[in-house]
């Protein structure tokens, strides 16, 4: 019963959104906390980019299939899927909650539960490192390309060059500085993991507290209503539902090992709320549209990949054992 209850994370996530409904932001203390957030997400980034090893790069991508795989159901099928859900009525389905679930579909994958899923359920856990950093690495440079020409196909307009420049300078360069700082400082900051997740974990807090408390100020409690918040997680269980057996049963159907399908399935089915947060605020801010409720489906759809993940790594497990138990050779 208890994989099914949130984590931690999302119980401070929703204690963040709660804080901004009822106490959100306004004024100078607003600019300040944004530049605040903004040097918070550069630090992230960096740390992000110290923590990659060389080594683990270049033992992940001699498995090229894998990894294409992942990149196209990251950055092709999840955004088709997306570009599927623009035929649904705006009664049914406001613009910016739609606009959320198209940003939602380039997000890159998620990084440290794709791996520990991918542990969990006894899937190869190297390429799973590299698949799920790099899909990190290139959505800096697809997911505002995809949304870019996703908007510009629906008729939602485009991403701006000051949206670009900026995602170049708070995510990319702070990244790269990781990197080559990386030889001589990369093993202290995975060592001391632990203390720096609650680091990790406030700067995204941060920009969601943000986010929402401008989304409050603009009313986002009055524009949507629980039926619409019904209708975004409906849609987010249905999309990951369909990406899941596309993954699963795709993998089987190319060739992969079981090893190989439950690294597809993990890393190409998840979507990152680390990443997706600072890129909404980055892309999205001269937007007409609320950065709240463009978020809004990538926090809901958080938790539901968390749950479905953590009883499908489980299930993985149990058969994996009950194979290791079925060949072990009979005691006299």
């Amino acid at each position: 019963m208890k994989r099914f209850l949130p984590d931690q994370y999302t119980m401070m996530l929703l204690g963040t959104v709660i804080l901004a409904s009822f106490f959100p932001i306004y004024g100078s203390w607003a600019d300040w906390f944004a530049i605040a957030t903004d040097i918070a997400i550069g630090l992230l980034f960096f740390l992000h980019g110290a923590r990659l090893a060389r080594d683990t790069v270049v033992a992940g991508v001699l498995h090229w299939r894998l990894h294409l795989t992942i990149v196209l159901t990251t950055f092709a099928i999840f955004p088709l899927l997306g570009l599927a859900l623009g035929f649904i009525p705006e009664s049914i389905l406001p613009a910016p909650l739609y606009l959320g679930m198209l940003f939602l579909c380039v997000l890159p994958s998620t990084v440290q539960s794709s791996i520990a899923f991918t542990s969990m359920a006894g899937g190869n856990v190297p390429a799973a490192i590299v698949a799920a950093s790099g899909s990190n690495i290139l959505g800096m440079f697809l997911t505002p390309a995809l949304i870019a020409l996703l908007l510009s196909t629906t008729g939602g307009g485009g991403v701006s060059l000051d949206a670009l420049e900026k995602i170049a300078l708070q995510l990319l360069a702070p990244f790269i500085l990781g990197q080559i700082l990386q030889p001589w400082i990369g093993n202290w900051i995975r060592s001391k993991k632990k203390l720096l997740m609650p680091f990790d974990r406030g700067s995204i807090l941060m920009v969601v507290y943000l986010a929402f408390s401008t989304a409050v100020m603009e009313g986002i409690w009055k524009t949507f209503s629980l039926t619409d918040i019904a209708v975004v997680i409906g849609l987010d269980i249905i999309l990951l539902a369909a990406v899941l057996c596309i993954t699963m049963f795709g993998s089987r159907l190319l060739g992969f090992s079981k090893e190989d399908e439950i690294t597809i399935t993990f890393c190409g089915s998840k979507k990152s709320l680390a990443s997706g947060v600072p890129m909404a605020n980055a892309i999205f801010s001269g937007n007409s549209a609320s950065i709240g409720a463009i978020v809004l489906p990538i926090m809901l759809f958080h938790q539901i990949q968390l749950m479905t993940c953590a009883v499908l790594a489980q299930k993985y497990a149990e058969r994996l054992k009950a194979k290791e138990l079925k060949a072990e050779p009979a005691v006299a």
